[in-house]
């Protein structure tokens, strides 16, 4: 006996249409920017933060309380860099955290790189 034959229906698709969000190319732009200028202030400070710390290394004779004094200085003034930024008129709170995360993190390299390169003879 023969089989009898299905007969497949096909069913409709389904149409999708893909609507993206409004981008405002202008705000991305600007908030680019202005994480720039944000990292480029971290910067600065930690190079002058780097540099007193520098200072103070080669002013006092006992070095193991110096390590811990340009420590406690170089994470206290991280601890503060917001607030710092706040009161120069930067609104730092608009950042995301894991910007302000890197930022800290450059900070903290950075101070400790320059206050290296300060304690060297080239400078001292």
């Amino acid at each position: 006996m023969a089989k009898k034959r299905r007969l497949i229906k096909e069913e409709p698709e389904e149409e999708y249409t893909f609507n993206p969000s409004a981008f405002d190319e202008r705000e991305f732009l600007l908030k680019g920017l202005y994480s720039t200028k944000v990292l480029i202030l971290a910067i600065v400070l930690a190079i002058v933060v780097g540099f007193v710390a520098a200072v103070i290394w080669n002013s006092l004779s006992d070095k193991t309380i110096v390590t811990v004094i340009d420590t406690l200085l170089v994470f206290f003034v991280c601890a503060i860099m917001k607030k710092l930024f706040v009161t120069c008129g930067i609104r730092a709170d608009l950042l995301e955290t894991k910007t302000m995360l890197g930022n800290y993190l450059i900070y903290l390299t950075l101070a400790l790189g320059a206050c290296i390169l300060f304690i060297n003879p080239p400078f001292f």
